[in-house]
């Protein structure tokens, strides 16, 4: 990583650990510990969004180009060594901590709540640049679990080899699907790969055999793959998830340079696109959050919170239909 992108980066926000991991704080940790306001996780799963660590092990490293996401793109560097789980999330725990330090000195801030914020039990495996490129993550989803952390792990599906060795998983495992087939994938996405398509396929099928809470996310975006929720239905049957989440495109980021706000769609369109892909799926819609455009699909008599239902072992639905 050069030293001008690096600038960039913390100019953004980030902090960057090894030139290849990163934190950033959430703008949701603002909005909770200064005005009461969570994320929609919390709504969803019961994740208490001021204690989330938004990290991603992985930060320039990416098989897409998807004009929809947030990081600058155009920026990827080998990674000649990669660290250790342990000592990645020592440090960024820290840099987390010093992101939220100036929270502590505002009377808006509960101070109960600051000092909760300090020592996050939840981590959001994403943020940036795809984290199965990170060749620990068993090892990184140990250690969390050994400190009471629960794990999201958000992946573009386009590396099955790396997700199907796992031996020990994530809390809940996020497989974004951006297209109904190979024609919008392509630029929906825009892969540096030749056979990206078929490798979130093989994704796909594997998800059924992973003993963990599985959620297809389906970014939309208006004018780009907003359409057809009856393929999406076909490939969401093949995964079988617990649980299905349409989310509306957000204007955030290096997206802007990219996309125009025309491409983030309304709530209600969003509403209506997952009500048409429930009744494909034979889904109900069990939430919603109209501030982050996301519905959640799944069905009825799902335990939802995260921590009870990877505690008990029940998290999965198909168990249960």
């Amino acid at each position: 990583m050069d030293e001008e992108y690096r600038q960039t980066l913390i100019r953004q926000h980030y902090r960057v650990y090894r030139d290849h991991a990163a934190v950033k704080l959430c703008g949701w940790i603002k909005e909770s510990l200064l005005h009461g306001r969570h994320c929609y996780k919390q709504d969803f799963y019961g994740i208490m969004t001021h204690r989330c660590l938004q990290m991603t092990p992985a930060i320039n490293e990416c098989t897409h180009m998807c004009p929809f996401c947030w990081r600058t793109e155009g920026h990827d560097y080998p990674v000649t060594e990669w660290a250790e789980p342990k000592e990645m999330l020592d440090a960024l725990i820290e840099y987390h901590r010093f992101l939220l330090s100036g929270f502590k000195g505002d009377p808006r801030c509960d101070p109960k709540m600051f000092e909760e914020a300090m020592n996050p039990n939840q981590v959001a495996c994403s943020l940036a640049g795809e984290p199965t490129e990170y060749p620990y993550l068993s090892e990184f989803f140990r250690e969390c679990r050994s400190r009471g952390m629960t794990v999201f792990l958000v992946t573009n599906g386009t590396n099955p080899e790396r997700i199907a060795a796992l031996d020990t998983l994530p809390s809940q495992l996020y497989v974004t699907v951006a297209a109904p087939d190979r024609e919008t994938y392509a630029k929906a996405c825009r892969p540096k790969i030749s056979d990206g398509w078929e490798r979130i396929k093989e994704t796909l099928a594997l998800m059924p055999s992973l003993e963990t809470r599985t959620v297809i996310r389906h970014t939309l975006v208006q004018g780009i793959n907003m359409f057809r929720p009856e393929d999406y239905a076909k490939i969401d049957k093949t995964a079988d998830p617990d649980l299905v989440e349409p989310k509306g495109y957000v204007f955030v980021g290096g997206s802007r340079q990219r996309l125009t706000v025309d491409a983030m769609p309304s709530f209600e369109a969003v509403k209506d696109f997952s009500a048409r892909l429930g009744e494909e799926l034979g889904m109900s819609l069990l939430r919603e959050k109209k501030d982050s455009r996301v519905a959640l699909l799944g069905y009825e008599g799902t335990e939802l919170d995260t921590a009870r239902a990877w505690e008990s072992g029940t998290a999965f639905s198909r168990r249960l239909h």
